[in-house]
């Protein structure tokens, strides 16, 4: 079974996952609507990419593909923190 997601769905799980992800991050008082979806889809793409090498991550269900977007969108921050200093 493969997972496909439109547009829309794309935007929506990483609107989700990036909010949720910057609020374990505490940066959830510095981030926008867009800056969350945009963290979020970035996040699964890198996440989705890293954890493919391990898991075949299309065929364990929505679920774990969200998780996936949660993890890659908290290590999109933490390189953006290291990057650009940790703001309040």
């Amino acid at each position: 079974m493969t997972i496909s997601m439109g547009l829309i769905g794309w935007i929506v799980l990483g609107g989700i996952a990036g909010w949720i992800a910057s609020m374990i991050m505490n940066r959830d008082a510095s981030m926008g609507i867009f800056a969350n979806i945009a963290c979020g889809v970035v996040g699964g793409l890198l996440g989705g990419w890293l954890l493919s090498a391990f898991v075949d991550v299309q065929s364990k269900g929505m679920f774990f593909s969200f998780l996936t977007c949660i993890l890659g969108a908290v290590i999109v921050l933490w390189i953006v923190n290291m990057i650009s200093g940790r703001r309040r």
